[in-house]
């Protein structure tokens, strides 16, 4: 089946009955959690961000200043905005007597909200397993594209059945999006470096692309957003031989363009936006307490050894030293030992994301030695195993 040339066969549908299973996970863990303050929060929060922006000098909402990224918090309110302009235009057509709302507004208290909104909870966090979805999908699609359908299925399957992962889909935060963001921006700038060696008007829509990815990680999390800008940098300046004094060029139209998304993401109030650069999102530090519990953890214990295999593999087979595998090992070491001291968050949560790329990477070239029956049952017994191991864990997250 082809459907505007996007084929759609046996690879692709593996690949989307895994992302179903990822999904239907996730809803498992909703329809068993409860309404919680943060829920309220990020609700309320993210309808004023849509809806009317604080009016006061300095504060973008009655929260205060958002100083852990807005994105997470606009894309909780989204649906329920949605879901009362569209309620409000129905009701334009009842008789006066028989209308829902009586104002221009629906209050965003915790009472109104549960009584003029339905399935608030779902609504919160469906965007949320929709971005786990698009990072499931971006990391089947890089992992395929470097090391073919087996690595690529591999990556996937840890990735659907990770805890880690599940957990971060079903309740409103900026982790799951700043990892999203991050991983967007380090194979975009890796795709911008392969175009640059093409004419100029195939670099524009790259570039453009890169612009947004970047805005958007900012407005998940700045550290993550000054993370991906070095890596892409640097990467940028490995592969674009010939190119490298257009780099500059690049990065400079790309954060510009970051820029914009940030001030846009504030509704073009710079008094809100100033915070920002006065606030401590984007301090780091060294730590290796994520590192010791993912590799402790026994909800990511097949994971772990997936990783193990692959860096031992990867140290004693000179042809899995390569490109496509080095990056994504030294983006995760990179980030496995950061902590933001500054506000919430996980760098950890970011790397993983690469660090199943890599052992993707790995397992696929040990898919074509003359033990690949013996790596092929190696790797479908992990993936069982991280299965297993994650619908035993669903009832602790709920």
């Amino acid at each position: 089946m082809q459907l505007l040339k996007f084929e759609f066969k046996r690879p692709q549908q593996f690949a989307a009955l895994l992302l179903l299973c990822f999904v239907g996970q996730c809803l498992w863990v909703v329809n068993r959690q409860t309404i919680s303050e943060i829920d309220y929060q990020y609700a309320r929060c993210g309808r004023e961000m849509w809806e009317r922006p604080s009016p006061l000098p300095g504060y973008f909402t009655t929260c205060g200043n958002i100083h852990d990224g807005t994105l997470a918090y606009r894309v909780a309110g989204l649906p329920l905005t949605l879901q009362f302009l569209a309620r409000r235009s129905l009701d334009k057509l009842r008789k006066p007597e028989n209308r829902e709302f009586t104002g221009e507004d629906a209050s965003t208290t915790p009472w109104e909200m549960r009584h003029q909104f339905s399935y608030v909870l779902l609504l919160l966090r469906l965007p949320f397993i929709g971005f786990g979805v698009w990072l499931g999908g971006g990391l089947w699609w890089v992992s395929r594209r470097l090391f073919g359908d087996a690595g690529g299925l591999f990556a996937l399957a840890l990735y659907c059945f990770s805890p880690p992962i599940i957990a971060a889909c079903v309740t409103p935060n900026n982790e799951i999006l700043a990892a999203w963001g991050l991983y967007g921006v380090v194979y975009t700038a890796i795709g911008v470096a392969h175009a640059m060696q093409g004419p100029r008007r195939k670099w524009r829509p790259r570039v453009a692309l890169l612009a947004i990815a970047l805005g958007l990680t900012a407005c998940a999390h700045l550290a993550a957003a000054f993370l991906g800008v070095a890596l892409a940098f640097v990467l940028m300046m490995y592969l674009a031989e010939g190119r490298r004094g257009a780099v500059l060029q690049v990065m400079t139209i790309a954060c510009a363009g970051a820029l914009g998304v940030m001030i846009a993401s504030y509704a073009f109030q710079l008094s809100a936006f100033e915070f920002v650069f006065r606030s401590a999102a984007a301090r780091l530090w060294i730590s290796f307490d994520a590192l010791r519990r993912f590799a402790a953890s026994l909800t990511t214990a097949a994971e772990a050894t997936a990783a193990l295999v692959a860096l031992v593999f990867y140290a004693a087979q000179r042809r899995s030293r390569y490109f496509g595998n080095t990056v994504p090992l030294v983006i995760f070491v990179l980030l496995a030992v950061l902590v933001t001291t500054g506000t919430n968050g996980r760098p950890a949560l970011w790397a993983l994301p690469f660090l199943l790329t890599f052992v993707g990477g790995v397992f696929a070239d040990l898919f074509e030695t003359r033990q690949r029956r013996v790596f092929a049952a190696l790797a479908i017994a992990l993936a069982v195993t991280q299965a297993a191991v994650s619908l035993a864990a669903l009832h602790l997250m709920s």
